[in-house]
Order: C-alpha cells, then sequence, then structure tokens
C-alpha cells in the first residue's frame, strides 16, 4: 500500500514532536509520525537533569555558555553550531514554555536553576529530577490535540527510499542522492507500506542500546543512522559515544539502568570509594564537577585500580528535605532498593549514555541527502564536539528542530512525490522463527561493544570488535534475506552497522580526544591552536 505525506518525521521525542508542531503552524501539506514503540517511549522522556539556556543575565551570558561548551568538547566542537544552539535557546525554551512544558520556579516566578558540570553558571532549567518526561508530556498533549498531524504508533522504518529502490546504482560519491520517503513496517500486521514524502525528518535517536548497560531505553538501537549510512549519506563523529558517570549501580537493571542526574553533584553531591575516600582531586580541580569524559574515566580507572564494581555518590551532608524536594524521583528509586540516600552513599557506575556523532547535518538540519534533514541525538550539528556538554542535547534538538522546519518550509513546494518508487518486495522468504539467534546476537553486540570500545580502547580491543562485528554482520544480512522484516531483526540490522560505525570511526582517530580515549596514542593539548576566547563571540 502507498501512503502519501508532505512531512515524514521518524521519530516521536522532543527534535521529532516540536518539528511536528511548528511545521503544522504553516498548514502547509499532511504530516505524520511514526513511532516504532508508543509516543512516550524516547530518549526525551528519559532525561533527567534538564535543559541549558541563558536565562538569568545578571551573572550569565552568551559568551559564557558558548565558552563552557566548547571546553566541554575538548576545542573540537563546530563554532557556528555552539553559536546557533546557545543564542537561539531562550527563544526556543519561550516556545516549549508555550506548548505547555512546566519548568521549577522560586517563589517569585524566577526559573529554579540548577548548575551541572563544565556549566560555569547556573542555567539548567529542570522540573524536579524528571525534566525529559515533563519536556514529552507537554509535547505529547500539543501533538495529540493537533488535527494536522497523524501520529503511527507501532510502525517501524526498514529503509528510507532513494534513487537506489529506482534501479539507479548509488555510491558514496554520488553527488544528488535523493530520499523519496521510507518503506514502514506494521508491527501489528507485519505488512510494510510505502510511505512517500515531499520531505522526511529523523528524529530516531541515540544508541545506546549497542551496549551492555545504557541509561537508553531499548528503542535506542540508532535505527536513524543506520539507515542513512546505509543510504550512502554522510555519518560523522560516531567514535564520541558519552558514558553517563553516575548510573546507579544494580545489578539486573541494565537496559535501562537508572540515571542519577549530573544535576545531583551540581547540588553539592560528591564521589567517594565505598571507604569515603574521594578521588576526584587526582583527576581534575573542578572536582566531581568536572565534564562527563573526565569524571567517566577517573571512575573507571579507581574501579580498575580497586577492584570495585561501583563507586558512591555521597548527598548525606546536604539537607534531608532539600534532597526529597529536588530529586523526588531518586530518592523513591534508591528507597525502592532499600537504600535512603539521605543518610546511606548512592553506588554508581558509568554506563552508555549518549551518541554525540550521528547523521552529520548543517546550520539548517539538511543532511547529505538531499530532502532528508535529521535533528536529535541521531544526528551530528558539530555542537558537542568531542564530547557534550550536560544539558545541551534538549535544546541543541528543538533548536535545529526550528531550523529544519524554517528552511523545509521554504523548500517543500519545490518537491513532489515520486510515484515510481516501488512497493516493497518480499516474496519468496518465510516468516522469522529464528527469534532465540537474534536475541543471542543482540546480547553478543551489547558485550562485543562494551569489552572493546567502551571508556578506554586500544587498537587491540578495536580490531577484536571488528572481527567479531563483522562475522555477525554477513551472518545477519543472510538472514534478512531470507525472512520477512520484523521490528526484531531489523534493529539488530541497525545495532550491528551503529557498533561498526563507532569501531570503525575509533579506528580512524588517531589520538585521544574527548570521549575516545585510547591507551595507544595520548592525548595532545593543542587547544589553543584551535580556538581563541576572543573569537567565540565575534
Amino acid at each position: 500500500m502507498i501512503k502519501k505525506f508532505d512531512f515524514l518525521i521518524i521519530g516521536s521525542g522532543v527534535a521529532g514532536m516540536s518539528y511536528a508542531l511548528k511545521v503544522a503552524r504553516a498548514h502547509k501539506g499532511k504530516i505524520a509520525i511514526i513511532c516504532k514503540s508508543t509516543l512516550d517511549e524516547a530518549n526525551t522522556a528519559k532525561a533527567q537533569g534538564g535543559i541549558s539556556s541563558v536565562t538569568n543575565l545578571a551573572v550569565d551570558n552568551f559568551d559564557k555558555h558558548i565558552q563552557d561548551t566548547i571546553v566541554a568538547g575538548d576545542y573540537i566542537s563546530d563554532l557556528a553550531a555552539v553559536k546557533q544552539v546557545v543564542c537561539n535557546a531562550p527563544e526556543q525554551i519561550r516556545e516549549l514554555v508555550n506548548w505547555g512544558v512546566n519548568f521549577d520556579k522560586k517563589e517569585n516566578g524566577e526559573f529554579d536553576l540548577h548548575r551541572e558540570g563544565g556549566h560555569s553558571e547556573f542555567r539548567i532549567l529542570h522540573h524536579a529530577d524528571d525534566t525529559g518526561a515533563e519536556i514529552q508530556r507537554g509535547l505529547m498533549a500539543a501533538v495529540r490535540s493537533n488535527p494536522d498531524i497523524t501520529i503511527l504508533e507501532n510502525h517501524f522504518a526498514v529503509e528510507i527510499i532513494t534513487q537506489h529502490h529506482l534501479g539507479v546504482e548509488v555510491t558514496r560519491r554520488t553527488p544528488d542522492i535523493e530520499c523519496y520517503g521510507a518503506y514502514i513496517l506494521d508491527c501489528l500486521t507485519g505488512r510494510i507500506d510505502t510511505y512517500l514524502s515531499k520531505v522526511t525528518l529523523m528524529a530516531t535517536g541515540g544508541t545506546g542500546s549497542v551496549y551492555a548497560t545504557t541509561t537508553n531505553p531499548n528503542v535506542a538501537t540508532g535505527d536513524g543512522i543506520a539507515m542513512v549510512y546505509r543510504a550512502k549519506g554522510t555519518v560523522k563523529d560516531m567514535e564520541f559515544v558519552q558514558f553517563h558517570p553516575t548510573a546507579l549501580y544494580h545489578p539486573g537493571e541494565t537496559h535501562p539502568a537508572y540515571l542519577i542526574t549530573e544535576a545531583m553533584r551540581g547540588f553539592g553531591g560528591i564521589l567517594r570509594l565505598p571507604t569515603g575516600e574521594t578521588f576526584m582531586e587526582k583527576y581534575d580541580k573542578r572536582l566531581s564537577l568536572a565534564p562527563r569524559d573526565i569524571v567517566a574515566r577517573a571512575i573507571d580507572k579507581e574501579m580498575k585500580i580497586h577492584g570495585l564494581d561501583h563507586v558512591c555518590l555521597d548527598v548525606t551532608h546536604k539537607d534531608p528535605e532539600e534532597i526529597k524536594h529536588g530529586f523526588p524521583n531518586i530518592y523513591a528509586k534508591c528507597l525502592s532498593i532499600g537504600i535512603d540516600i539521605t543518610k546511606e552513599y548512592i553506588p554508581v557506575a558509568p554506563c552508555a549514555h549518549y551518541m554525540c556523532g550521528g547523521i552529520k547535518v548543517d546550520v539548517n538540519a539538511c543532511s547529505s541527502i538531499r530532502r532528508l534533514y535529521a535533528v536529535g541525538e541521531c544526528s551530528c550539528t558539530g555542537l558537542h564536539g568531542g564530547n557534550r556538554l550536560a544539558s545541551n542535547s534538549l535544546i541543541e534538538a528543538v533548536v535545529y528542530a526550528d531550523a529544519a522546519a524554517k528552511h523545509s518550509l521554504s523548500v517543500v513546494d519545490e518537491y513532489a512525490f515520486n510515484d515510481n518508487v516501488p512497493e516493497w518486495n518480499d516474496e519468496g522468504t518465510l516468516t522469522n522463527e529464528e527469534k532465540v539467534l537474534i536475541a543471542q546476537d543482540v546480547k553478543e553486540v551489547g558485550q562485543i561493544m562494551s569489552n572493546y570500545v567502551g571508556i578506554v580502547r586500544s587498537d587491540l580491543r578495536l580490531k577484536r570488535a571488528w572481527d567479531r562485528l563483522d562475522l555477525l554482520y554477513e551472518e545477519t544480512e543472510q538472514l534478512f534475506k531470507r525472512v520477512k522484516a520484523s521490528r526484531s531483526i531489523c534493529e539488530l540490522r541497525n545495532m550491528i552497522n551503529v557498533g561498526y560505525l563507532i569501531t570503525r570511526q575509533a579506528m580512524d582517530r588517531k589520538e585521544s580526544r574527548g570521549l575516545h580515549y585510547t591507551i595507544d596514542y595520548p592525548k595532545r593539548d593543542d587547544r589553543n591552536n584551535l580556538y581563541e576566547v576572543k573569537d567565540y563571540t565575534k
């Protein structure tokens, strides 16, 4: 069956929904949001800490936020992207509030701002310790009440459609690749339909599920990145996988692991060994508020030195009522496993959290494939450089969704539906009865990535990951050609593709930089050759 939408949005987090609301306002055509699960299951909903924006102009300014972002990114952020996000953040915060998102305020009506690792000022807007869930709630209500937006839950994008599907040879050197829509699997019926579009937006979120332990929900299998890579689009900076330093250590809870927000360290939480000894003074003068890459490596090293499976975060010196009021969900979660954080340390360990790389886009969120945009965690804008500054992800998503909406609305009338696209052909394939193989392979991908492409890497470990992923790739592609497409086998294909990209681009980077730390290449301090402070605000 062929279906037509002027704007096809693949993904339902803050990036996809805010884009949908912005283009719907222009009344320029039919809009569809494709959700492979339900509308509320997205990385956005798991974000605890908050969203960054210069708000308190008495002490903060754009210059400081720009500098903090570049320093955290290890001096390889794209300056144009940094300026775009930082300078447009306040306007997009106002938009979120207008859509019904609530941020905590003080009694005087001003925003109650937090500070997190790497930030020089208090500039994190939040809603208790479940900011992402509040943003998701507000946007879902707005999207569901908009009659111009069609929401398709339990639908899975299998491939984006390009000239390749018209019989044209497409390579990575093809200069004019175009996207005509996507083949979409209805997970309830098993049927794959052809969705034609004038404009397609990829907003599929992150890649955390390729690791054995992650703070991401199970849907974070890197689908958008893998689809665009297979379509010969440009994918960049995949070696920069951010491991959140402080996930709750609770064996058995790995997908997702429960996040202990960075705001808790901004609140005054102190990292300690289980003995009570502090250790961050050995690694960075900012102590527990150093950027995430530094803190995660420090914890990883201390765990290896002392043979530990976790370290601890201590807030017992803080006022108990302030803890309960400021972090009610963390307090309740820890209490549910027998830990009263007002009196006891919180056991924490790093785990996969955020992908800084992804589908390469320009300042308008345009990918290398014409008519295809990418926004949110699946995209690589250049904002994060080698390491994402805390709470910059949600604001990046809404700022670039705004840029994508403005650009796509300005050109959508130039495009037409391509009626020559053939429907999906699965003639001769078998119903997939090999679920046990797929489940085992998913587990093996996680083990490979966590063991060999984790916080600390080496040439030998990366080569071992490469060889094992290559074998899994060949086996999975053979199976995919034999059986009818299902969500499980498509996700496995995507996870293997993403694991390959992370490993390949890690092998190509012959230095330790940001989140990519390898024992074979010492870190160079050439930051002064890359940026000068005086250039930040020109």
